[in-house]
């Protein structure tokens, strides 16, 4: 018995497109692999997470015709995806089983996810009855994603005879996912007494990267089978009768383990690409100012997209140092990109100028401060808009958590890659990408940062260091801690009552950010749902 297991990147809304994706891989899972069964993920059809577009009577219609299309054209292999089954006006997270036109099974997800990035009680309904169906002489439970978080699915499957278990997945990468994946499948096989296959989808969908990364792994939770990370393949799996008369999965050497800085830097690379190319940019700008920051965000870029379709821009004042000057361009060589560099000392002091009647008496500040910001915003937009390139901002989740960012300025663009990375995940990244190649100016690494608008400006001069800050952050945001639990681990009370306090009077900022990349296991945007207006 062989199984294809089809890792593919699905793009939300692109019914035709999917379909198309999902026969040509069918009958190539048939033709050059001679599977028997060939799965995709959860809803193939309209990818994941398909959001109000389910409310759509388009949609609805669109993935009618889509259906008949693959019962009719595809034949000589069983095919496995998932889909959004309407009956009347309830919604089903399914996934249909088809063979020679033939239906032969639908499983409706039981544990529908309502928390963090996922929000599926909004459109679907639960499903509560087990699926087993039968390829030759293997007889499979299907399960969908959180059903595999719960025991209750997979026991029913077990128990309504099932040889093995098939869990098809829609499941977004964070940093800690890829181990839990796998201790919650182990529970799962070790419960049942069953081999489990877990096939998850690949690729970026707005601030959601899915890692692929699909296993299969054998009842007594050893790993048969691993597939890539971040791309799109085909899995070949072989299953054969152990000599209980059950199933046992044939197993095939495994790849090195990736490290987690890997594993972060292609999410990074995955969701740039993704939301540049799924709609459809022919390249990116960003301002590159020769801080880590930018420095980091270029690299992504032209790992992702390539030199030729990125354009870096330093836009200096009379407090950006000959360091950035150099830095900047010296990377800019190296990574071969399209480079210029716009002064913007003489639209500053025009600003200040026109608002100088009305400023009159009062001392220079922040605002000051934050119309360089603002001229560098508006010098970037004016590109993006001209060039029809899409901005990338380049602020990490740091400055973002404090507000130690300029609306309408640094904030301006349209994609955060690293809006989900810490300051010190900046600088551990920054590393390994240089190990690849170094492109990145050693000086960058080692400064200390600066937003350099303003004489001898540091970044420590508003904020403790980043050793400090950053943990303060990750315990409260990702972990929901109280200053009493936060000081307990050995910080200053006042920094962390002055830091959270600091944190939520930034929302406001970040509800106008752009959406970017989300790799920690919770980011700003769909993750975080804190009030501006609070009394707390």
């Amino acid at each position: 018995m062989k199984i294809a297991l089809a890792q593919s990147n699905i793009r939300v809304g692109a019914i035709d497109r999917n379909t198309d994706h999902l026969i040509a891989e069918a009958e190539r899972a048939r033709d050059e692999l001679g599977a028997d069964l060939v799965v995709f993920p959860e809803l193939t059809l309209s990818g994941y997470p398909p959001e109000d577009l389910l409310l759509h009577g388009g949609l609805r219609r669109r993935l009618s015709d889509a259906v008949e299309r693959v019962r009719t054209e595809l034949r000589g292999i069983t095919v496995c995806f998932g889909l959004p089954e309407y009956v009347g006006d309830t919604i089903f997270n399914s996934a249909a089983v088809l063979r020679e036109g033939e239906v032969l099974a639908m499983h409706r997800k039981w544990m529908l996810p309502n928390y963090s990035v996922f929000d599926e009680k909004r459109y679907f309904q639960p499903g509560n009855e087990p699926t087993v169906f039968r390829v030759g002489d293997l007889r499979i439970g299907l399960i969908i994603c959180e059903d595999v978080w719960f025991r209750e699915p997979a026991m029913a499957a077990a128990k309504a005879g099932a040889d093995l278990i098939l869990v098809i997945n829609g499941s977004p990468f964070h940093t800690r996912q890829r181990e839990t994946r796998r201790e919650q499948i182990r529970s799962r096989a070790r419960e049942t007494g069953l081999p489990i296959i877990y096939l998850n989808m690949v690729g970026g969908q707005d601030e959601l990267v899915f890692d692929g990364g699909s296993f299969a792994m054998q009842a007594d939770g050893e790993i048969a089978l691993q597939g890539a990370t971040f791309e799109e393949g085909i899995y070949l799996l072989e299953v054969e009768s152990n000599a209980a008369g059950g199933a046992r999965l044939v197993p095939q050497a495994l790849p090195p383990e990736p490290e987690l800085t890997t594993l972060i830097y292609q999410a990074l690379k995955l969701g740039v690409r993704d939301y540049v190319d799924k709609n459809g940019f022919p390249g990116v700008i960003l301002g590159l100012s020769g801080g880590v920051d930018s420095a980091l965000t270029l690299a992504v870029a032209a790992d992702t997209l390539g030199s030729d379709r990125v354009m870096a821009v330093m836009m200096p004042s009379r407090y950006t140092s000959d360091m950035s000057l150099d830095d900047a361009a010296e990377q800019a060589r190296r990574l071969g990109v399209r480079y210029e560099t716009l002064p913007i000392e003489s639209i500053y002091d025009s600003v200040v100028a026109v608002l100088a009647p009305l400023f009159e008496g009062r001392d220079p500040d922040t605002t000051e401060e934050n119309i360089q910001a603002r001229v560098r915003g508006i010098l970037l937009m004016a590109l993006s808009n001209k060039f029809g390139l899409m901005l990338l901002t380049t602020g990490n989740k740091s400055e973002m958590a404090v507000g130690y960012a300029t609306l309408y300025g640094d904030m301006a663009g349209g994609f955060a890659p690293l809006k989900d990375c810490t300051k010190s995940l900046v600088y551990a990244l920054g590393r390994y990408r240089n190990t690849i190649s170094p492109d990145i100016p050693e000086r960058v690494l080692t400064r200390e940062p600066s937003a350099e608008l303003a004489a001898d400006q540091k970044d420590s001069d508003s904020l403790p260091p980043y050793d400090i800050l950053d943990p303060i952050l990750e315990a409260f945001i990702e972990e929901d801690k109280s200053v009493d639990e936060i000081t307990a681990r050995g910080f200053d009370r006042e920094v962390v009552v002055r830091i959270l306090e600091l944190v939520k009077r930034a929302e406001y900022k970040r509800r106008q950010a752009p959406p970017g990349v989300r790799i920690s296991s919770r980011a700003f945007g769909r993750d975080w749902r804190y009030p501006i207006t609070s009394g707390y």
